[in-house]
């Protein structure tokens, strides 16, 4: 079995990272925004260094083109002398719709065939690169306003990422970006930056041990809920989460008659947790020393329904009916279909795993309702830190939720859709097994079984609500995920497809 990924939540399927295609010869430029010949400049070096990023969405299709949503100097460059320059730049990337594709992403923009991705680059321009940051070349352009420099990955500068900080200590609009601090917030300057080196889907810097700066990638027109939420349980009172201390956005420019598109939420400046560790390390760490993990999983189900329950008095709630029911059970059943076309060893556990489907579309038939409220969206071990050694019981420390983005490859608007909680409590339930599986316990589904069955009994001490009281709703979540799963692992990781194929075994079992 090979070793888990390095990312947060370690277990859960990252984003996939296929070989390096080969670069178009040349990149077409769309959007004469910014100054003249800036992006025909930059587009053969971005359609080379752009794929090769993990944080790329479009992985294994050709970049066909690029267009300039909006280019900002915070800080100017210079043909001669050492003080570097940084550019914000907003460029839609334009590719191939993947086959099957149904949602657009980015910037909204979609050309026939075509969808663009909008990404967030931060550019940094000298005249030549110091050795320490020869890694970050991104290349030299020819013609245009950065002619003659050496243009690299900004955030490996430690002068340009301190620049990002002050700017986001000092509120204000700078072109279409615009900083904003929360007034109770204290941002000290002169703390040291260092990159993160284990992010996938985004970029994270680290401020002295202070404050951790993400920086969204992929970005598109709303409040990212990795800020929306937060800042909503920080005005709750609810401690479980870090409040947001500043971020920054930027509106994009309006495009023919319609509305002007909502700003993009770019990066948000929290308070690091130094000293903690993540739930997937705890919790592989407990099985190679053969010990019990029961008391923080009972503990973390605590923490997790503070959260529910906080963003419950929050942000609005609805009502799932009959309708939005049989539309989820359906979607579900939807999922299942394509990933067993994928993979045939879903094929024998098909009519088991639609029956859990079926199921719950029955419940809304038969007039059952469910509470939908906003949730984490991409709730697992990875996203959850414990910090300190005591203050929540058995767990041996107190527990933190991060990371409320949700799976970021689903649209925005869906992200910030109401949905069930139970979804969040079934995505940790699969933690549970995958780090029973990674962990090479002897028993994996009773080390699991047993941890399963703590989370859910701290949950239901704090919330009044036993998920496993509702078995249809969990079971098909368990299920849907599971499934994700498995098409995931069958793609991308052949040798890991046993883990979420013994919990289809024992989903499939369980309905029949």
């Amino acid at each position: 079995m090979p070793e888990a990924p390095l990312s947060r939540g370690a277990h859960h399927p990252p984003t996939a990272v296929p070989r390096d295609q080969p670069p178009p010869a040349a990149a077409r430029t769309a959007g004469a925004a910014g100054p003249p010949g800036l992006l025909t400049s930059l587009a053969p070096l971005l359609a080379e260094w752009l794929p090769r990023q993990r944080w790329f969405a479009g992985k294994g299709r050709p970049v066909s083109g690029f267009a300039l949503v909006s280019a900002t100097e915070l800080l100017p460059w210079r043909a001669s002398g050492g003080t570097p320059g940084l550019l914000h730049l907003l460029v839609r990337a334009q590719q191939p719709e993947p086959p099957g594709h149904r949602h657009g992403f980015g910037c909204g923009h979609r050309r026939g065939a075509a969808a663009s991705d909008c990404y967030q680059l931060l550019l940094g321009a000298r005249p030549a690169l110091p050795p320490p940051l020869a890694p970050a070349l991104i290349g030299r352009p020819s013609g245009g306003p950065l002619d003659g420099q050496t243009v690299y990955e900004a955030l490996a500068d430690p002068r340009l990422t301190t620049l990002l900080l002050e700017r986001l200590r000092m509120p204000g609009r700078l072109g279409p970006l615009r900083f904003v601090r929360e007034p109770s917030s204290a941002i000290p300057s002169a703390l040291a930056p260092r990159v993160m080196t284990a992010e996938q889907s985004n970029s994270s810097v680290v401020y002295g041990d202070t404050f951790i700066l993400k920086l969204f990638r992929r970005v598109s027109p709303g409040t990212n809920p990795d800020l929306e939420l937060p800042l909503a349980l920080a005005r709750t009172g609810c401690p479980r989460v870090p409040a947001p201390a500043a971020w920054f956005e930027a509106e994009p420019p309006a495009e023919g008659a319609g509305p002007r598109p909502e700003p993009f939420t770019l990066g948000v400046l929290q308070p690091f947790l130094a000293g903690s560790r993540d739930g997937w390390q705890l919790a592989l760490d407990a099985l190679a020393a053969d010990g019990d993990f029961t008391g923080a999983a009972r503990a973390l189900g605590h923490a997790t329904a503070e959260v529910h329950l906080a963003m419950a008095r929050a942000l609005p709630i609805s009502v799932l009916r009959r309708p939005q029911i049989e539309h989820l059970a359906a979607a579900m059943s939807e999922r299942l279909d394509s990933a067993a076309a994928a993979v045939p060893a879903l094929q024998p556990y098909r009519t088991a795993l639609h029956g859990a489907y079926e199921d719950l579309a029955a419940l809304g038939r038969a007039g059952r309702t469910w509470a939908a409220q906003r949730i984490h969206g991409d709730l697992h071990l990875g996203q959850a830190l414990r910090t300190g050694n005591g203050g929540d019981g058995g767990g041996g420390g107190r527990w933190s939720l991060i990371d409320f983005e949700g799976e970021p490859s689903r649209p925005l608007a869906e992200r910030r859709r109401p949905q069930p909680p139970v979804r969040d409590i079934a995505g940790m339930l699969r933690s549970f097994d995958y780090a029973a599986a990674v962990g090479r316990h002897e028993h994996p589904q009773v080390w699991a079984g047993r941890t399963r069955a703590a989370y859910c009994a701290g949950y239901a001490e704090a919330s009044g609500t036993d998920p496993r009281a509702e078995p249809e709703l969990l079971r098909a979540h368990e299920t849907d995920k599971a499934v994700y799963e498995v098409l995931y692992e069958a793609r991308h990781r052949p040798d890991w497809l046993s883990v979420p194929m013994t919990a289809i075994h024992r989903l499939a079992a369980t309905r029949a």
